[in-house]
């Protein structure tokens, strides 16, 4: 009988992938990398094309020499480190400080599952060295930036700083974020507000003044100046008008009713998992990952590390099947919606973070994971059927109200309000997206039947000041 040695990353995923594999598979971990540039010295080569001067880990060591101690039973090796370029690497250097005797197979795949790991065994390949080659540049621009630009950082500033690939051209994000809201110069300004005494009732804004349209807050630019064509209400001009409309009716000048319509956004990626779970869970970036690597280990999401949007033929039907048989035909989109990736350079190998296949509602494994992950679950869950779901429709309804203020200030106000009536859910029975509130369009607002030449009764009118805000400071998710 055979016996095959095959090595993953993680402890959680040799057992969850032992379970499929049964026996002639001895399934172990790397625990990650098992090499790396020594701390150190700069450990690369400048002068020799940026030859990076690896050496085993304290664990690393111990990995081989356990691993070594293992293949000597064995007569197959396969290296299923995750199909990434920190996988391949990982591979690349198990091949190179195993030095094994027996035949040696890559093997990938992209979710753990029977059929998942069935197939990569049944189609192994080399080991890909131009991924391995991503892999060391980045390694070595983490070594080169880090190494040579901390020390300037600790005679200039403070030491204990360092410098990094990544974190320092965030750090300029953040820094030239933080000068912009130091730079800003605030502005004043008023609106009105109309509070009806219909039933149901409705709220306008006052959006022109004789004629002119009134400033916002987006009319004014950083140093506080207003553009042109509009007019900055000021506190007294507030209250003169708020006085002149007291006890006067709005007559509807007009309506305009125009279809609604939002499509689904794509699966999730990386990033977009990390925005999303952050915001809808309240948790980090890192967090996020976490729990998602859980998941993935325990085989109920695909691999959390991909720039790509696009579901697999077996998954886009799997998708199907299931909006149709748990929401009915008519939330499924008319054909398979097709998603492209916005990142450059996009990494192509992974399909989107989705449910694994056969698809698993959140309540099936509901008892096999811990509530957090769960939550994460839930969010793919949703976000994965949605994606193939038809869109929400119904009715954008803009209505004009306006009258000429009395007393001894005459001014002709114009107000506005509008709401959004949803008539077909489509891909929002499945999920919604977390969105700023104040930047919706969407808002849903039930507004009683109006038309041109009706006087609404106001039960209130109001003067709100306001100032214009500096750039919001980036949250992890919106750096992300």
């Amino acid at each position: 009988m055979s016996n095959a040695l095959v090595i993953v990353e993680s402890p959680a995923k040799a057992k969850t992938i032992s379970k499929f594999l049964g026996d002639g598979f001895d399934v172990r971990a790397s625990v990650g990398h098992i090499a790396d540039l020594p701390s150190k010295g700069l450990s690369v080569d400048v002068e020799n094309s940026f030859k990076p001067n690896y050496e085993l880990t304290e664990r690393g060591a111990q990995v081989i020499k356990e691993l070594k101690a293992l293949l000597k039973d064995a007569d197959e090796l396969y290296l299923a480190t995750d199909e990434d370029r920190e996988g391949e690497a990982i591979a690349a250097h198990l091949l190179e400080y195993l030095k094994p005797k027996v035949p040696v197979k890559r093997m990938v795949f992209h979710e753990i599952t029977k059929t998942a790991i069935s197939e990569a065994l049944d189609h192994t390949r080399d080991i890909d060295y131009k991924l391995v080659d991503a892999a060391e540049a980045r390694r070595i621009l983490d070594r080169l930036y880090g190494y040579e630009v901390s020390p300037i950082l600790w005679r200039k500033v403070n030491r204990g700083l360092s410098a990094g690939r990544v974190q320092s051209p965030s750090i300029r994000l953040v820094v030239e974020r933080e000068e912009e809201r130091m730079a800003h110069v605030a502005a004043s300004y008023w609106d009105l507000e109309a509070t009806s005494a219909t039933t149901p009732i409705f709220s306008a804004g006052l959006q022109s003044v004789d004629g002119s349209r009134i400033a916002m807050g987006k009319d004014f630019d950083s140093l506080g100046v207003v553009k042109e064509g509009v007019v900055v209400i000021t506190e007294s001009k507030a209250g003169e008008l708020v006085a002149g409309l007291a006890n006067v009716d709005l007559e509807v000048r007009s309506v305009e009713d125009r279809p609604y319509r939002k499509s689904p956004r794509a699966p999730f990626m990386t990033s977009t998992l990390q925005q999303e779970g952050g915001n809808k869970l309240r948790i980090t970036a890192s967090e996020v990952m976490r729990l998602a690597q859980s998941l993935y280990e325990g085989g109920f999401i695909t691999y959390m590390r991909t720039d790509n949007v696009i579901l697999g033929d077996d998954a886009m039907t799997a998708v199907r099947n299931e909006i149709s048989t748990a929401f009915g035909q008519e939330f499924l989109s008319a054909e398979p919606r097709q998603y492209k990736s916005k990142v450059k350079n996009a990494q192509e190998a992974h399909e989107a973070i989705r449910p694994t296949l056969p698809l698993r509602s959140p309540d099936v494994i509901a008892a096999e994971v811990n509530a957090r992950e769960l939550a994460l679950y839930k969010i793919i869950w949703q976000r994965t059927l949605a994606s193939q779901m038809s869109d929400a429709t119904g009715t954008t309804v803009t209505v004009k109200l306006g009258a000429g203020t009395t007393g001894a200030v005459k001014a002709d106000c114009e107000f506005s309000t509008s709401g959004t009536t949803i008539t077909f859910a489509g891909y929002r029975q499945a999920y919604q997206e977390v969105e700023d509130d104040s930047e919706s369009e969407e808002k849903e607002a039930l507004l009683p039947p109006m038309k041109v030449g009706d006087k609404v009764k106001i039960e209130k009118y109001s003067a709100n000041g306001h100032e214009t805000s500096p750039p919001a400071r980036y949250t992890e998710p919106t750096l992300v």
